[in-house]
C-alpha cells in the first residue's frame, strides 16, 4: 500500500544512523584514465546496463520520501551524459531534496556549465591532480590539461556557485605541487582538498608505495605555511586550514586512514542500478528488478524501491573497515562504485 509522505518512516540503519545523503553514479564511463582509478582497457559497459533518466528520477524521489536531503551526482564522469542538466533539474524539483551537487573532472564543463547553473546546481567539485600539463598527462593518460584548467578558471571566475578542488595526493608524483595548489586559494574563494589514495584503483598503483597519508600531508602543509590557522574539520574534511590573506582555504580528506563510519549518513547508488550501504560492500541491492519490471504503477514502484532501500540499509555495517578486511568490495575502481 502506498503511504502518504508524512507517514513514511525515515531511512535508518540498525545503529540508528539516519540516511540523509545519496551519492548517485550516473555513469561508469570516463574520458580520462587516471592511474589511481581506471585502467586504459577498463570496460565502460553497455548503455542498457546504465540507469536511465527516468530510473534516476524514481530513485531520487523514493530516497527523498525517506529523508534523503542531499544528492551528489558522480561517475565515472557524469558530464558524459548529455542529459546531466536535466537530471540536476529533476533532483532539484524533487520535494525534500535541499541540495544537489556534482563531482567532475572538468573536461566537459565548457559544454555543460551554463546548463548546470540554469538547472540549479548548488555546488561543484572539480578533480584535478596536477597544475602541470606534463604531469597531468602522466596521471590521466590524456593530454587535456589546457581544456580542464580553462574550464576550472572560468567556473571560479563566475563566482556563482561554491567550488571545491579535489586533489588525490600521490607520493613522488604530485606531492611537490602542494605550494601551487595552496596558491590557487590566494585570490580565489575555493576550497582545495588534498585527498588520500584509496584501494579502488583497478589494480594499478595501490601497492607501489604511492600512498601519502594525512599526517604527512598535514606536516608538509604546516612546513610550507607555519602561519596557517588549523581548524578541526567536520565530516570528511578532517582538517581544515585558514590561510592569512587568502580568500580560499585548504582541507585534508583522510579517505583511507580515518574511519568515519560512526557518523556515516550515506547510501550509494551505482551506475549499474545497485544500492550500496557502504563503500566496501561486496554486492549491494539490485534495483533494476523493480525499475524495469514493467508491472505496477509509479506509486507501487516507489513502495517497492523504498522496501529495497530499507533492505540495503538494514545490512549497513557499524564499521565498514571490517568488510574491507574481509575481502574485496563490489568494484575494483571508484568508477564502479561511484567516486
Amino acid at each position: 500500500m502506498n503511504l502518504s509522505p508524512e507517514n513514511i518512516p525515515p531511512l535508518e540503519d540498525r545503529y540508528r544512523r539516519k540516511i540523509s545523503y545519496a551519492r548517485i553514479a550516473v555513469t561508469r564511463s570516463c574520458n580520462l584514465r587516471c592511474s589511481y582509478c581506471m585502467r586504459e582497457e577498463h570496460e565502460n559497459g553497455q548503455p542498457s546496463e546504465m540507469m536511465s533518466y527516468a530510473e534516476i528520477g524514481s530513485i531520487i524521489e523514493a530516497l527523498a520520501s525517506m529523508g534523503v536531503e542531499k544528492v551528489r551526482l558522480t561517475g565515472g564522469e557524469p558530464l558524459l551524459r548529455r542529459d546531466i542538466s536535466d537530471i540536476v533539474r529533476r533532483a532539484k524539483q524533487t520535494p525534500g531534496i535541499r541540495r544537489v551537487t556534482l563531482t567532475t573532472n572538468g573536461l566537459l564543463l565548457d559544454r555543460h556549465l551554463d546548463g548546470l547553473i540554469e538547472a540549479g546546481i548548488d555546488a561543484l567539485n572539480v578533480s584535478i591532480d596536477s597544475l602541470d600539463a606534463l604531469r597531468f598527462r602522466e596521471i590521466t593518460r590524456r593530454d587535456e590539461f589546457g581544456r580542464v584548467k580553462a574550464n576550472l578558471d572560468r567556473l571560479i571566475s563566475l563566482g556563482t556557485i561554491p567550488v571545491k578542488v579535489n586533489v588525490v595526493m600521490l607520493r613522488s608524483i604530485n606531492d611537490q605541487e602542494l605550494p601551487a595548489f595552496i596558491e590557487l586559494t590566494r585570490d580565489n574563494p575555493v576550497t582545495v582538498r588534498f585527498m588520500e589514495l584509496q584501494p579502488f584503483d583497478d589494480h594499478q598503483i595501490w601497492r607501489t608505495g604511492k600512498f601519502l597519508g594525512m599526517d604527512k600531508i598535514r606536516e608538509r602543509l604546516l612546513e610550507l605555511h607555519p602561519e596557517m590557522e588549523e581548524l578541526q574539520g567536520s565530516g570528511t574534511q578532517y582538517y581544515s586550514f585558514r590561510l592569512p590573506e587568502h580568500r580560499g582555504s585548504v582541507a585534508i580528506i583522510p579517505a583511507y586512514t580515518r574511519n568515519f563510519c560512526q557518523s556515516c549518513n550515506r547510501i550509494r547508488i551505482t551506475a549499474g542500478g545497485r544500492a550500496m550501504s557502504c563503500l566496501y560492500e561486496k554486492k549491494g541491492t539490485d534495483l533494476f528488478e523493480v525499475l524495469r519490471s514493467g508491472t505496477g504503477n509509479e506509486a507501487e514502484r516507489q513502495d517497492a524501491l523504498r522496501a529495497l532501500f530499507r533492505e540495503c540499509i538494514a545490512s549497513k555495517p557499524e564499521d565498514g573497515r571490517k568488510i574491507k578486511d574481509a575481502g574485496s568490495s563490489a568494484g575494483t575502481s571508484m568508477s564502479e562504485i561511484g567516486g
